[in-house]
């Protein structure tokens, strides 16, 4: 499997995934520039966390209209996987990708800390390596994390069982149902808050996010 991290000008987590997924996980990745119009030869595409041009106005507001975006929307529509890790979340509910949209953190201030996280839906190429209800010990870095939707929509994902992680124990940003990350119906574009790849290694003091990765490559 071929994956593609895509590069926003201030992208800063591109370099994290990097090595997971060739040092780690052994698997072929290349970087992709955020003008790139071709996104063909991958089956995997991540948008990464850290930031992307124009969050000073709203975070993916600008970054949604990168050229990249034409071509990841084409990727996704021939059923192929996209990930998008914090900036890269909100990166995706800007684009339409994915519902809903991420606002400041309840506090107003930024959280860098683990966290506990359930897995709701362990019926996803992303998560399958999951027990249904497990919690894991994953990272957040974000100040903009707070999920948010209209009701119609909360309905619509309650319904589709698209709420694939919830925090556990606590809600750190206030995002509404504790959501931490939600996938679309194809389930084939999955967007969340926590970093799976700074908990892939037991250098960083949890695995957890490993698995994330290895569902992917069981597909």
């Amino acid at each position: 499997m071929k994956f593609g991290i895509i590069v926003f000008p201030g992208s800063n987590c591109d370099h994290d995934i990097y090595h997971v997924i060739k040092d780690v996980l052994k698997q072929p990745v290349e970087y992709i520039w955020h003008t790139e119009h071709n996104l063909s030869g991958f089956d995997c595409i991540v948008l990464p966390g850290g930031f992307s041009y124009g969050d000073y106005l709203r975070c993916g507001a600008i970054a949604r209209f990168s050229k990249v975006m034409e071509a990841l929307r084409q990727f996704a529509d021939s059923g192929k996987l996209v990930v998008g890790i914090c900036n890269g979340f909100q990166i995706l509910c800007e684009a339409g990708f994915l519902p809903g949209a991420l606002q400041r953190n309840k506090d107003l201030k930024f959280i860098c800390k683990h966290i506990h996280l359930k897995v709701e839906n362990n019926k996803t190429k992303f998560t399958k390596k999951y027990g249904r209800g497990e919690v894991l010990r994953i990272p957040i870095a974000h100040g903009e994390g707070n999920y948010t939707c209209d009701k119609q929509t909360l309905a619509s994902l309650k319904k589709n069982n698209q709420i694939v992680f919830t925090y556990h124990g606590e809600n750190p940003n206030g995002s509404m149902l504790n959501i931490a990350g939600i996938c679309n119906k194809k389930r084939n574009v999955i967007g969340l808050m926590p970093h799976p790849e700074r908990a892939s290694e037991s250098i960083l003091g949890s695995t957890d996010g490993l698995r994330f990765f290895k569902s992917i490559l069981s597909r």
